[in-house]
């Protein structure tokens, strides 16, 4: 894992790798309402956040968008939790923040990088990515509801 933390600028707008940058409260409380993970709680949050190479979109500096890249650093990563928010919506911010993501030197290594999403498929296959409709070929354990569920045991 390399330590040195990556920016990209583009007028008032950073994109960052730099865990210092991220605003945990703004990112939790996007990601406890989004179509993804509803309900998630902060300390679960913050662990994924923790355990992944990120990306905060910056507006100056209030964090607006973020990304996240589950990897194990050397052949895979799975790209989630992408986001910007709706008052920047249809600025383009959203494709830069995938770029930005795809400009990190560890992507070029990684064999293979996965997304699920079912939202901004236009954007998604602009940039590099195809969907995978093969029969029998990518399995899930999927628990949509788990973060809503979790006091309910």
């Amino acid at each position: 894992m390399d330590n040195q933390h990556l920016s990209f600028a583009k007028s008032q707008f950073t994109v960052t790798t730099d865990p210092a940058c991220f605003q945990l409260e703004v990112i939790h409380d996007y990601l406890s309402q989004s179509s993804w993970a509803p309900g998630i709680d902060a300390e679960t949050a913050r662990i994924s956040i923790q355990n992944s190479l990120c990306f905060a979109l910056l507006d100056g500096t209030r964090q607006i968008g973020f990304a996240r890249l589950v990897t194990d650093y050397a052949t895979f990563g799975y790209l989630c939790d992408v986001y910007v928010l709706n008052d920047y919506q249809k600025s383009g911010l959203g494709r830069w923040l995938i770029e930005c993501c795809h400009a990190h030197p560890l992507m070029s290594r990684l064999r293979r990088i996965m997304l699920v999403t079912d939202s901004a498929p236009w954007l998604y296959q602009k940039l590099g990515y195809n969907p995978l409709n093969r029969k029998d070929f990518v399995w899930q354990i999927n628990r949509p509801d788990i973060y809503r569920n979790a006091g309910q045991k």
